[in-house]
């Protein structure tokens, strides 16, 4: 684990879930963390700020509250489940990442580094890179709902919003290379957080049961908060606009042939 010591992170999601652990592991590493969520954190933070990832104008509102000047990475962990509405799924999972990341790189220090945690559900986004690209394009969080509103795409929000995020997280990473930032995203498989059940109802608990029992577990969040450790660390200072998938292997079988894809 890299040594963090004195350096400050802003982190989403850190009630529950990856982002608690992605906190607590930051906390472990000597680092500072600010948590933005909905809910009170259950780990000891730095800070806590409510904001509600949905609304452009909260996201607004607890950046010019964050109490902390400069801060050496942003690490985009919050994100609901496809059980949820698609207009709100498409909001916090995607175009909330976009807004939050670019009102607050102009705080991040030369050397620091965003983190998007995507899904394993996103990986095929080259064949909607068209789509993608045209909402990327869209210049205000507004435009991006109304865009997504204009044109439904197939399959589920949940799995269009992840691909988004992908794409932006690679789209960033030559345009922040002149502030000295780097940004990638992870993209974890099944994950034992609270939020499981959503999944398992929105995808079938019977692909994610398969899953599970062919990798022999699903992943727990500290196996995800290694990961974003990792990027954000110096070990990482050449990695850039990369999607590092965290799945015990099996995207790694997909592509490879091996077995074939969930459909999820």
């Amino acid at each position: 684990m890299s040594d963090l010591t004195d350096r400050t992170y802003v982190v989403t999601g850190t009630a529950s879930g990856i982002g608690q652990a992605v906190a607590r592991r930051l906390l472990a590493a000597g680092a500072q963390v600010h948590g933005l969520d909905r809910k009170p954190p259950t780990a000891e933070l730095t800070s806590h700020t409510e904001v509600d990832l949905a609304d452009p104008s909260s996201i607004d509102a607890a950046v010019a509250a964050l109490p902390v000047g400069d801060v050496d990475g942003l690490i985009n962990v919050a994100g609901i489940p496809g059980t949820a509405p698609g207009d709100q799924v498409f909001a916090v999972n995607a175009l909330a990442v976009r807004h939050l990341t670019g009102a607050l790189v102009g705080r991040i220090r030369r050397g620091g580094s965003v983190v998007v945690v995507s899904s394993i559900a996103g990986a095929m986004w080259p064949a909607r890179l068209e789509q993608i690209r045209a909402v990327l394009a869209t210049a205000s969080f507004a435009d991006g709902a109304r865009w997504f509103a204009e044109n439904p795409q197939e399959g589920n929000a949940y799995t269009f919003s992840k691909e988004v995020a992908t794409v932006y997280a690679l789209s960033m990473a030559v345009p922040l290379v002149e502030h000295g930032i780097r940004i990638n995203a992870v993209m974890p498989g099944p994950v034992e957080t609270p939020i499981l059940p959503d999944f398992e109802a929105s995808m079938g608990k019977d692909v994610l049961d398969g899953v599970r029992a062919l990798l022999g577990r699903h992943a727990q969040p500290e196996d995800i908060a290694d990961a974003v450790l990792l990027c954000v660390g110096d070990d990482a200072r050449w990695v850039n606009g990369t999607a590092l998938v965290v799945d015990g292997g099996l995207t790694g079988g997909v592509l490879s042939g091996v077995v074939p894809a969930p459909e999820i």
